[in-house]
């Protein structure tokens, strides 16, 4: 089972397993990280957004337009961001460090 690390604002870390398939905001709600998610991934928000080790962000498949819009909307953008909410787990991914952002825009309306 892959391994991903989720890195806090503080600097610390906590590694978990992530089995196969599911997305990393998933994960990251099984082990409480505190990660929004408002729209409970239905690609609605930017608020899962996450910033990926660079050595892990060619792995990924590309984001969509659709994921690109939702992008736009969050803060602290980097080249390296992606929503948790579209990222799903893989062997590829074993390894992956993912960087929590300082905070995120909520932009839904509820």
């Amino acid at each position: 089972m892959p391994k991903i690390t989720f890195v806090y604002t503080d600097g610390n870390e906590q590694t978990f397993d992530a089995p196969l398939g599911i997305s990393l905001l998933e994960v990251a709600h099984k082990n409480k990280v505190p990660l929004e998610g408002a729209c409970e991934g239905s690609l609605a928000c930017s608020t899962c957004h996450v910033v990926i080790d660079e050595a892990f962000y060619s792995n990924l498949p590309p984001a969509t337009d659709d994921e690109e819009d939702m992008l736009d909307l969050a803060f602290g953008l980097t080249h390296t961001s992606r929503l948790g909410c579209q990222i799903m787990v893989t062997d590829a991914l074993d390894g992956l460090r993912v960087m929590l952002p300082s905070a995120t825009r909520n932009m839904m309306v509820g």
